[in-house]
């Protein structure tokens, strides 16, 4: 062993070689040489080695040990974070700032998760906290990224992913009860007035299935419900709720194509994309020849769509017509509905209906 071997890990992880800077800083530990540093070198090396149960297991140890340092928490945070505990190490981030207000790599790695969480603003702020000579290199690369967030004509999928994952564990009592979430029926309502509920044994997709809400208002006209989530936390309670045949994660612009189905669904989904041309292009690939595609959205008067203070995307009625036109869609359903209420207030939306010609 050398005589720094925090150095001889970098390097070995720069080369590509990070399990063996793992047994490196592990002889280093067995030996009882190194505190905090060697611990948290330990648990960036475990994460470059694809071990992230040993990271979070070696920074909870450290965290244990060193509860009132910034080094432990930010450890703890990273760990955390390639764990796939996204919400819980920006709590560590947000921690070891609070010991540490000028400990650049916390405010950094702070910035980096918010990014992963879609939030722009929140990673932006953090950024602009740390001084022009103090930035590390790949920072510009992450402004960029905010850049290309913003100007996106959609919610940011991690974003939505984020916000699901934690809305995840009661989102039924609030979706139902605060909320007065009535998409689903407004759906199969419109789906009785056109007697697409007349035909049976249909083959259904449900995009943001969340956590099977629409698709329980629909099994009954189902041969076939599958269901796409950005959500692992969503979709793990739709595969809960038993009703689905075939439900997975994934981004409702990818779903799955092939002229396959005859009823595809979107409750309260669209509200997350701005720009609905691809979405509506990969609904009419999905969908047989006479095939439905129902959905509903916030309603935007005048032209086009907006983003509003909620975070929700609105839409026009001519902005849907015309790109229902565009995708081969003919709209055999209009109405204006309260998909939802916000703060106790019913929001204006509209409920469509579309057959792919």
């Amino acid at each position: 062993m050398g005589e720094d071997p925090l150095a001889e890990a970098d390097a070995l992880i720069e080369a590509g070689k990070a399990a063996e800077a793992v047994d490196l800083l592990a002889q280093w530990h067995r030996a009882g040489r190194g505190g905090l540093l060697l611990q948290s070198a330990r648990v960036r090396a475990a994460i470059a080695a694809g071990d992230a149960p040993s990271a979070l297991a070696i920074a909870r140890e450290a965290a244990g040990l060193y509860p009132g340092i910034a080094i432990a928490a930010a450890s703890l945070g990273e760990a955390l974070l390639a764990g796939g505990h996204l919400a819980t190490a920006i709590g560590e981030f947000q921690r070891a700032l609070r010991l540490d207000p000028g400990f650049v790599p916390a405010r950094y790695l702070l910035g980096s998760a918010w990014l992963e969480a879609g939030e722009a603003d929140k990673a932006d702020e953090a950024f602009a906290a740390i001084a022009p000579d103090e930035a590390p290199p790949a920072l510009a690369a992450k402004r960029a990224e905010i850049d290309a967030m913003r100007a996106a004509a959609r919610s940011d999928a991690r974003y939505v992913r984020h916000l699901f994952d934690q809305f995840s564990s009661d989102y039924d009592a609030r979706m139902l009860g605060q909320l007065s979430y009535d998409a689903p029926q407004i759906l199969r309502g419109l789906a009785e007035m056109l007697g697409l509920a007349l035909r049976r044994a249909l083959a259904v997709l449900d995009l943001g299935c969340g956590t099977g809400l629409a698709g329980a208002a629909f099994r009954d006209l189902a041969r076939r419900l599958d269901g796409i989530d950005l959500s692992p936390a969503m979709v793990e309670k739709a595969r809960a709720r038993g009703i689905y045949d075939d439900v997975v994660v994934g981004d409702i612009e990818s779903m799955p194509t092939g002229t396959d189905y005859d009823l595809i669904l979107a409750a309260d989904t669209l509200v997350y994309l701005g720009d609905l041309a691809p979405v509506f292009r990969a609904a009419a690939d999905a969908l047989r020849f006479g095939g439905a595609f129902l959905f509903t959205v916030e309603r935007k008067d005048g032209e086009g769509f907006e983003l509003g203070p909620k975070r929700r995307w609105r839409h026009s009625e001519n902005y849907l017509r015309e790109q229902s036109e565009d995708a081969g869609f003919v709209v055999t359903g209009f109405l204006e509905c309260h998909p939802r209420n916000e703060a106790g207030t019913p929001v204006e939306g509209y409920a469509v209906a579309l057959e792919r010609q």
